[in-house]
């Protein structure tokens, strides 16, 4: 079944209120099932099961995975198996949706295990008591649900953001649960190919398989490169490429993701990355204001210009039209008045809700930061209001890229509390950690809602979802990781568990707590550099209607990630726009495939990638 959705004119020239009678009329379903038991039992276990993987990447690695496309693939496939044998019936459309919910938030709440708390645990010699770490965990995840619908309404329903991850799991969805007709089959071929082809890739690029089989050289590079380097070492001023972390990835992932970004993401992407990873960095590695050269010693430098524009090309965009929230909270005026219009009052979560709710659940967050982490009550308050603007700053970059900057803007937080409380070093991780987590879970669920949005389920059921996520999340991965842990602080830097994140917490915590005089003058400009690009694009795009060909949230995001990201999903960005102008031919084979469901193509690929990737984990892990 065709997945409806608006032209980009009409997302441009529609209001808000057209736009939601349009979704109430043309994509709404009604009361089909979707947050049933099986549902919320089904999207738990698997929630808690992926929450491991998770931890795991993020112990090795310091990145988490989406597991959205994972668990509805693994769900449907379930529930179609016990339908042939008679012992169930297969899910529907949105009960599927409502179970990626729950996976997903179990997924993605394993952050702060691989980053704040543990640096907190490094910094202070102490191992945080489970308990604590559960309860901390469970209540800033829930106030970044409740922190998410208020930008809702602007994001997904008026912006109809892409959400690249979040898309790519509705088409999933809609291809996974068609009916038996020719388009329905014809896009499920489509998903199953890409998702082999990536699959295949994926199998083929991993050293534990290839021995395995006894068949190490048919190994694929990690990196396509490889070959040059074979011949010669391309360098910028003596230093490699590939040590600037200019590299080809071999996977597909990351191209399939940028597929789904649109070309203007791509190009600010690239554009970022060359100016980063080619200009700056080099000179800076040169002249000896970057110490040596890595991604991390890079990224120390980077962050800093990057994030600003990230900050103030959100701040602009979401303040040049503030109408939606504005409209929010006229609506709950006009209810008690008993005038409201709100075609989707009995679907949207109540506005009630996070009113009572962020400051009842903030000031829980906010006395478990005193109890636990020793954090002055004033410094914790303030960190609540700071969640808002760098929940703008999130969702914008999710919704773009579908990656989620939460380690930037912890430095943001840090670089923050090093200037209000200069010297308390717990403070700056753990008011970071309260920043960034919550403006983290706000933009996942989000993610969340926008295949919700796509295939007309019920948002508030999504929300309810999302909580049942986190508590899978929690009393899963938590005691797991202090499994691992065994009492023995030292492990958090060995090579079992080397938390490549939490070191990076660590030591921005380490270097702002002198003050932000002690971060050098480059990085300070590259602050105010950053910070008024981000309005210029942004004003630029305005004046031009949006056709200004760079974004400041993707440029800004470049300069966090390694080249070798921001390559690939500009490669998949740019790929996928101009076949959409050479094919047009609408009866083509190659139109049908690469133009009317490129949506499909990419998803598989996605899916393929992703869900292997996670088997070939789990056997390394196990063997």
């Amino acid at each position: 079944m065709a997945i409806k959705q608006l032209s980009p004119e009409q997302i441009r020239t529609w209001t808000l209120a057209e736009k939601d009678r349009w979704w109430r009329r043309e994509v709404y379903r009604g009361d089909m099932p979707q947050l049933t038991i099986r549902s919320a039992l089904t999207g738990m276990i698997l929630g808690g099961v992926l929450s491991l993987t998770n931890l795991y990447i993020g112990i090795r690695t310091g990145w988490t995975l989406g597991v959205g496309i994972t668990s509805v693939i693994l769900a449907f496939a379930f529930f179609k198996v016990l339908s042939r044998i008679r012992l169930a019936s297969e899910m529907t459309l949105l009960e599927n949706n409502a179970m990626q919910s729950i996976a997903t938030a179990a997924g993605y709440m394993t952050g702060p295990l691989v980053s704040s708390l543990a640096a907190y645990m490094l910094i202070t010699d102490s191992i945080i008591p489970m308990y604590q770490t559960i309860l901390w965990m469970i209540f800033l995840s829930i106030l970044g649900v409740l922190f998410a619908f208020p930008l809702k309404r602007r994001f997904i329903n008026d912006e109809q953001m892409p959400f690249p991850e979040g898309r790519a799991a509705g088409i999933v969805m809609d291809s996974l649960h068609s009916e038996t007709g020719v388009a329905g089959l014809f896009k499920a071929k489509i998903l199953a190919y890409g998702a082999a082809v990536s699959a295949f890739i994926e199998i083929f690029r991993n050293d534990y398989v290839m021995h395995l089989i006894r068949m190490p050289f048919l190994k694929l590079p990690d990196y396509w490169d490889d070959f040059i380097y074979r011949f010669a070492n391309p360098n910028i001023l003596g230093i490699p490429l590939k040590d600037l972390t200019v590299r080809v990835d071999s996977s597909v992932v990351m191209v399939a993701a940028g597929g789904l970004m649109g070309v203007k993401t791509g190009i600010s992407l690239l554009a970022g990355a060359a100016l980063n990873y080619f200009v700056l960095a080099p000179y800076l590695i040169d002249s000896g204001v970057i110490k040596e050269t890595s991604f991390k010693a890079i990224t120390m430098w980077a962050l800093w210009g990057g994030v600003a524009m990230m900050t103030t090309a959100s701040l602009f965009a979401f303040f040049s039209k503030p109408g939606v929230i504005l409209n929010s909270f006229r609506s709950l005026t006009k209810k008690q008045k008993g005038a409201d219009d709100d075609v989707l009052k009995d679907i949207e979560l109540p506005m009630n809700v996070f009113l009572i709710g962020i400051p009842a659940v903030g000031a829980v967050c906010v006395t478990l930061a005193h109890l636990f982490f020793n954090v002055d009550i004033l410094m914790a308050i303030i960190a609540i209001p700071l969640v808002f603007v760098f929940s703008l700053i999130a969702v914008n970059s999710t919704g773009l890229t579908s990656i989620t900057p939460t380690g930037a803007l912890g430095k943001l937080t840090q670089l923050t509390y090093s200037v209000i409380a200069p010297g308390n070093i717990t403070t700056n991780i753990m008011t970071a950690g309260i920043t960034g987590e919550v403006a983290g879970n706000a933009s996942n669920l989000l993610m969340d809602i926008k295949p919700g949005y796509m295939l007309g389920g019920k948002p508030r059921h999504q929300a309810i979802g999302h909580v049942l996520g986190i508590l899978a999340g929690a009393v899963v991965a938590v005691p797991v990781f202090y499994v691992i842990l065994d009492g023995n602080l030292s492990q958090l830097t060995s090579d079992k568990m080397p938390m490549p994140m939490a070191q990076i917490w660590r030591a921005v915590a380490e270097v702002l707590t002198q003050g932000l005089s002690f971060l050098h003058p480059s990085a300070q400009t590259a602050i105010a550099v950053g910070a008024f690009s981000g309005i210029l694009f942004e004003v630029l795009a305005k004046l031009t209607s949006g056709r200004f060909p760079v974004s400041g949230v993707g440029m800004g995001l470049a300069f966090v990630l390694p080249f070798s990201d921001s390559l690939a999903m500009a490669s998949g960005a740019i790929l996928f726009g101009i076949l959409k102008k050479v094919l047009k031919n609408e009866k083509s084979l190659p139109y049908r495939i690469f133009v009317e469901n490129h949506e499909t193509v990419c998803a598989g690929g996605i899916a393929g990638g992703a869900l292997i990737g996670i088997v070939l984990i789990l056997l390394e892990k196990l063997s």
